[in-house]
């Protein structure tokens, strides 16, 4: 029995179908069932693990880890040492400097930070990037334990600091009184707020799953105060040490273990801890003469506030809070979800109390109340609020009475990561969803074949999907850098399906009708898909220098290495998998009119209505029109028939572009969704008309003219190379060979340079700036203003009390929170005279908390917002956005400007331009509290701090540094009054240092002697002196010391009082003491230029003699910069082994030398147009028009863009999408060639002229698509395109020259395949049929 036709197995499938990528293929055309069942659990799998907070109803969620930006920080491990009391110069010398020196020899040490504060000790051990976190906190704990003896002073006992780094700070809260309608209420003293955060709230949210450390900052550590008093001491003959033992023996509990008593057995305690004041009065010092003196009779006890060095104000008022630290390595997103369900859980059993309005009631009428139901009297010294808080919260609400209210306190976040992470993804949900929506129109009128468009643009979320569930697989964080990986990968994601896609529509349109289908369809999948997966194994190599990166570079953008090689492995997946079989499915054979047909069309309908229901009424009605059109087919007249797929493509262009115009509204929503509709019509119709124009009547013609005139062709590839690298580096750096060349045939070169075209030239293309890395938009600005060092902590307060309150009256700021001094924790090493101020300022749209535009009611007629009874906006989808900024506020940098103005107060330094999230990575980076800055080492602080004052001065003179930012560390500016003990003296008194030091120590600050445990509670005890006795220089010399002999001899008699200036804080770094100095950037300059200049300033001062250093002192420039270089360093290795790699990959496909020189020209082509790109957005002319109303600067977000490693990052992703590009289409001039036997110069063109006719379509669609799909990016503000954007820029602009590539390629094929065949060189491509 002979086989049919369409079941013969021709010779070239049979043998297709052997090797790897022809198996893989023809297993999934034939066995489409196990394929569908993967694609589902591939949706089901990539929807439980996306990094978006979907709701998925019943389903489990297991989401990808999620932040703002990736934690880009130093590897370090913090040991905090506690030593109360002791001035910085002591900790630096007993506790700083001998641990540096001994914490210096644990393995992958990289440098050591050492900061030496008031009563503390903090060194940050930063270890290389391949030491494993907790492998590090191990070595650092196995070094502390082995100190020998001696290291450290006596009862000093350094802790390792928490399992996290400062960019944990997740979250910060205030605790604040609330009545039940959640109205600020106070009534709340500072000590009860900070008791109730210590033992309660700290705790409970420390439980928190993820939660490494919960700090505490503001408000008063309760403590018992022992003021003795040195007369009633002496005269009843009690010295200190018997104060303090008397204390300690009377706060001890003891337990007798049990006893049985009648068969039960009973546990044996004996009370004895200090639990009031009353205690500590009636403890009993010694007894005289049978009477015992008691602590009443020589001091006073009195519960008062304990010495802080550290306070928190809100909008000009003090508070109490906290700061929450997320456990290294833990999702910050569900540990901040963690926080919030803690939070809910502890809220309704925190304290709570009455309070009572005087202005509306008397005390008579509150007694009256009291006694009518039998209550506790309220009023008083102590009153008692249970039972009136139980009393109200027993009565409905409208029986209160209107002078009475219940207080409760409440956790009240003030800086919450969450909004940025939400609005964040937003942004990044929004521009895929906008990506999406732009390249499925661009299918639908490039290839006019609904079902081939349908395939591509379903199938690209579902390699969206499968890169999540990489992500999740390999461990690989969500944040804005990782998922631009998947946003800047569209467009060759795209490309992949293209190809396929196209090739199978050409194999099917060109094979013999009685041929099965599934074999064709395979013959047009395994043609290129060598090619295919030739041009994804470039684009992966091509990232190769980012996965090579190290240090904060390398955590930044590594992750989006990982995406965008996940998104390119995904789409290949894809278009060789799934593809195939669904492209069997829906362009294979036409099912037979019937029962069968008609019922899997009515099925479509159905389904169509469902997905429309449940998932997008967009998408299922194309669906359900599809499946309805076809049932219909049948009875639309055959004149009309032949319209149909056009019609169906215009209809889905049109539903999807009313879809992207409602989500995208590019114009702003002000200007109406018709105006928004003709934008997007114009420019989208615009684009795809040109290329439709450009592919069916100028391409060829053009290629012709090429083909002819190819040297006079080449000038202008020749001339755009040229151009993009004068862009890049200068036009006088890449044109430098002229006047050298000027000068050996007699004419000068300062003639040619001082020339007005040499000076116009170099004017206009000065090269690029260079930077780290665009800053982030995060929301909030963290201001960081200084105190002067001499400032107490009332003096500082004061200031940010006022700074606060003018802040908070700025109409766009919405919270304003500042800290002074340090929160208790080792990760917040700050003076007091360092302030830190979160300031939240609203978005410029009322916005939910993706960031998405929230409408509201708008009333034509009043032209005005609708309002309820209780004057807030009426959400409406009809309605309109609600702008929240004044008029002449246009950006964050404008609200910047109203903050640095309001907050200009005396006494006061300026601030860098900081946000949180960025400035803590500035300061775990490079310690500083600034992006730019420089370190001074010196021998001394003085020396230290006058060279650095100098410096100072000279930075202020460079004119691209803002002189206003530029701040010297003020070191040795701290007031100290030195007792210096007289040892001759103290021994004709028979004394010792330390009977002297007791004295000093007790009567001035006072020693803590013993802890209280009252519950859950604990509070200190401390002796001191009455702080009459002490609250002025010249009593100090007036305190008594007791000698041995009995005998009371004033301080002055053994001591010498000075006063001197000294540190309020020591740096040091390895051991060498170290000062800073700080600077900014005037805008419109790029960080790495001004620390050049500031550089190239400096040492020109130094030649000159102006400046000298002293002997013993250096200094280096830090903060981002050192980033920069390193991560220029490491690409001017890395990037020309990956071109060579690549080189080599492009070889073996082609297995030509030549062949593969001509994909790299295109590519270089496309490099070019991406530095014209960056140049012209930092043109005062380029885009500045106005179309339908709207500025096109602005709509673009024209501006200065500096050469970055996330522009580098662009330049790779479009390094990728132009090698493809060049592959295919040199893989198709290899086909067209082998096709025939060349023989002539005008065979070799007409098949140049075919195999690029071949090509032109899927080219102009994959160069539309990534054109037209990162143009929603560029116009993308919310939070995150700071980022996003300069990626896409290098794409931009190098996609916009492409239609350059699709002629520069066969342009120089043919040239070469002419001079093989003028030359008669061989080639295997001029055989017959080869």
């Amino acid at each position: 029995m002979t086989e049919s036709p369409e079941n013969t197995i021709a010779p070239d499938i049979d043998v297709g179908r052997k090797s790897v990528l022809g198996g893989i293929i023809w297993f999934c055309l034939h066995n489409k069932l196990v394929v569908f069942l993967l694609v589902i659990a591939i949706v089901g799998w990539g929807i439980m693990v996306a990094p978006f907070d979907w709701s998925i109803g019943s389903l489990p969620r297991d989401p990808v880890p999620v932040d703002a930006i990736p934690d880009i920080g130093e590897n370090q491990q913090i040991v905090f040492t506690e030593w109360m009391g002791r001035s910085p110069q002591d900790v630096e010398d007993q506790i700083g400097y001998p641990l540096t020196v001994a914490l210096l020899g644990i393995p992958e040490v990289k440098t050591i930070r050492s900061y030496s504060m008031f009563g503390f000790s903090t060194i940050y051990i930063i270890f290389n990037e391949n030491a494993e976190f907790y492998w590090s906190r191990s070595r650092v704990l196995e070094k502390l334990n082995s100190l020998p003896a001696g290291t450290l002073p006596e009862g000093v006992q350094p802790t390792l600091g928490p399992d996290a780094t400062a960019l944990g700070q997740i979250l910060w809260y205030t605790l604040e009184g609330q009545d039940p309608d959640g109205n600020p209420t106070g009534g709340w003293d500072l000590h009860e707020l900070r008791t109730t955060q210590d033992w309660y709230v700290r705790y409970a949210l420390s439980a928190a799953e993820g939660i490494s450390e919960v700090a505490s900052i503001g408000g008063f550590v309760q403590e018992y105060q022992i003021d003795v008093d040195p007369d009633a001491m002496r005269a009843a003959n009690v010295s200190l040490a018997d104060v303090f033992q008397s204390v300690r023996m009377s706060n001890v509990d003891v337990g007798a273990r049990t006893i049985e008593l009648n068969k039960a057995e009973y546990v044996i305690r004996g009370l004895g801890f200090i639990e009031q004041v009353e205690d500590i009065q009636k403890a009993v010092v010694k007894v005289t003469d049978n009477v015992p003196i008691t602590i009443d009779d020589v001091a006073t006890v009195a519960i008062g506030p304990a010495l802080r060095r550290g306070a928190l104000d809100k909008a000009g008022a003090e508070s109490v809070g906290g700061v929450v630290v997320v456990r290294y390595g833990f999702n910050p997103l569900e540990a901040i979800k963690n926080v919030k369900e803690k939070i809910e859980e502890v809220t309704p059993g925190l304290p709570a109390k009455v309070l009572i309005d005087y202005t509306q009631t008397t005390t008579a009428q509150v007694e009256s109340y009291a006694a009518a139901h039998g209550l506790e009297p309220i009023t008083g010294a102590n009153p008692s609020h249970d039972s009136w808080v139980q009393h109200l919260r027993n009565r409905p609400r409208e029986q209160w009475p209107n002078w009475m209210t219940v207080s409760q306190i409440r956790v009240v976040p003030f800086y919450d990561r969450t909004g940025v992470i939400y609005e964040t993804l937003g942004t990044l949900n929004t521009a895929l969803t906008e990506e999406i929506l732009v390249t499925i129109i661009v299918i639908l009128v490039m290839v006019l074949h609904l079902r081939s468009s349908i395939l591509i643009s379903a199938l690209l979320p579902l390699a969206v999907l499968m890169c999540f569930i990489a992500m999740k697989t390999f461990g690989v964080d969500a944040n804005i850098v990782a998922l631009s990986g998947i946003a800047i990968a569209i467009g060759t994601m795209v490309d992949m399906g293209i190809i396929l896609c196209e090739n199978i529509l050409k194999h099917l349109e060109e094979a013999d009708p009685a041929e099965d289908r599934g074999h064709v369809i395979f013959r047009a999948a395994h043609e290129v898909a060598s090619a295919v997966l030739t041009a994804v194994s470039t684009t992966v190599v091509s990232f190769l220098p980012v996965f090579t990166m190290v240090a904060a570079e390398g955590k930044l953008f590594r992750p989006l290495a990982f995406t965008k090689t996940f998104a390119l492995i995904a789409s290949v997946i894809v278009a060789l998998t799934i593809i195939p079989p669904a492209a069997h499915i829906l362009m294979g054979k036409r099912l037979q009119a019937g029962l069968l047909r008609r019922s899997l069309l009515i099925a479509l309908v159905v389904v169509g209505l469902l997905i429309g229901l449940f998932v997008s009424w967009w998408a299922g009605a194309i669906i359900a029109g599809l499946g309805l059109y076809h049932l219909l087919e049948s009875t639309i007249p055959a004149r009309y028939r032949n319209y149909g797929p056009y019609a169906a493509s215009s209809i889905a262009v049109l539903v999807v572009g009313l879809l992207l115009t409602e989500h995208w509204l590019p114009l702003g929503p002000q200007k109406g969704l018709l105006r928004n509709l003709m934008f997007v019509s114009i420019l989208i119709g615009g684009l795809l008309g040109f290329f439709t124009l450009f592919q069916r009547y100028l391409y060829e013609p053009i290629l012709r003219w090429c083909l002819a005139h190819k040297v006079l062709f080449m000038t202008l590839p020749t001339a755009l190379l040229l151009f993009g690298a004068s862009a890049w580096l200068g036009f006088a750096q890449v044109f430098s060979f002229v006047p050298r060349a000027a000068a050996q045939v007699g004419v000068s070169e300062s003639t040619v340079q001082e020339s007005s075209v040499w000076k116009s030239f170099s004017s206009a293309l000065p090269g690029l700036g260079k930077e780290f890395m665009p800053p982030l938009d995060e929301g909030s600005f963290l201001y960081m203003p200084t105190t002067m060092p001499h400032a107490s902590i009332g003096e500082a307060m004061d200031v940010l009390q006022l700074q606060n309150k003018l802040l908070i009256s700025i109409p766009e700021v919405d919270s304003v929170v500042g800290k002074i001094g340090r929160a208790e924790s080792p990760l917040d090493p700050a003076p007091i005279s360092m302030i830190e101020t979160f300031i939240t300022y609203q978005s410029e749209y009322k916005t939910d908390q993706n960031g998405h535009r929230l409408k509201f009611r708008y009333d034509d007629v009043t032209e005005d917002y609708t309002r309820d009874e209780q004057g807030e906006l009426i959400e409406d989808p009809d309605g309109r956005p609600f702008r929240q900024w004044r008029d002449e506020i246009k950006s964050p940098n404008d609200i910047w400007d109203e903050i640095t103005a309001a907050a200009d107060i005396p006494g006061t330094t300026s601030a860098p331009k900081l946000q949180p999230i960025a400035a803590r990575i500035v300061m775990l980076q490079s310690g500083m509290r600034a992006p730019m800055g420089m370190k001074i080492k010196g021998p001394d602080l003085e020396t230290i701090e006058r060279v650095a004052l100098q410096i100072e001065a000279y930075l202020k003179q460079v004119p691209s540094v803002q002189s206003s930012a530029v701040i010297a560390d003020r070191i040795v500016g701290k007031p100290y009054l030195e007792i210096d003990i007289d040892r001759d003296a103290i021994k004709r008194y028979g004394l010792h240092i330390r009977s002297v030091q007791d004295v000093i120590e007790v009567a001035i600050g006072g020693r803590r002697i013993t802890t209280t445990v009252e519950g859950r509670e604990r509070f200190p005890v401390r002796v001191r002196y009455a702080r009459e006795l002490r609250d002025e220089a010249e009593l100090l010399e007036r305190i008594l010391v007791p000698t041995p002999m009995g005998e009371q001899i004033p301080l002055q008699q053994l001591t010498t009082i000075r006063y001197i200036r000294g540190p309020q804080v020591i740096k040091s770094e390895d051991t060498f003491l170290l000062g800073y100095v700080l600077f900014d950037m005037k805008s419109g300059n790029a960080e790495v230029d001004v620390v050049e200049d500031a550089q190239a300033f400096l040492q020109a001062k130094l030649d000159s003699g102006e400046f000298a250093l002293p002997a013993g002192v250096s200094y280096s420039f830090a903060g981002n910069y050192e980033n920069q270089i390193r991560s220029q360093k490491t690409l001017m290795v890395v990037l020309p082994l990956a071109l060579g790699i690549i080189f080599l990959i492009l070889y073996f496909q082609f297995k030509s030398v030549i062949t593969t020189s001509l994909v790299f020209s295109g590519i270089m082509i496309a490099w070019s147009g991406g530095f014209i790109m960056l140049w012209l957005y930092g043109t005062d002319w380029f885009l500045n028009f106005e179309f339908l109303g709207t500025n096109m600067r602005e709509l673009f977000q024209v501006h200065t863009i500096n050469l970055s490693v996330a522009v580098w990052v662009g330049f790779l992703a479009l390094f990728g999408i132009a090698s493809d590009d060049g592959v295919v289409i040199a893989s198709y001039l290899d086909e067209s060639f082998r096709k025939d036997r060349i023989t002539d110069a005008r065979h070799a063109r007409e098949a140049t002229v075919t195999a690029g006719m071949r090509r032109v379509r899927p080219c102009l669609m994959t160069t539309a698509t990534t054109l037209l799909a990162l143009i929603p990016v560029l116009t993308s503000t919310g939070r995150g395109s700071d980022i996003m954007v300069p990626m896409a820029i290098p794409s931009f602009g190098g996609m916009a020259i492409e239609l350059m590539t699709m002629l520069v390629v066969p342009v120089l094929y043919c040239s070469a395949m002419e001079w093989k065949l003028k030359l008669g060189i061989p080639d295997p491509r001029f055989a017959e049929d080869a």
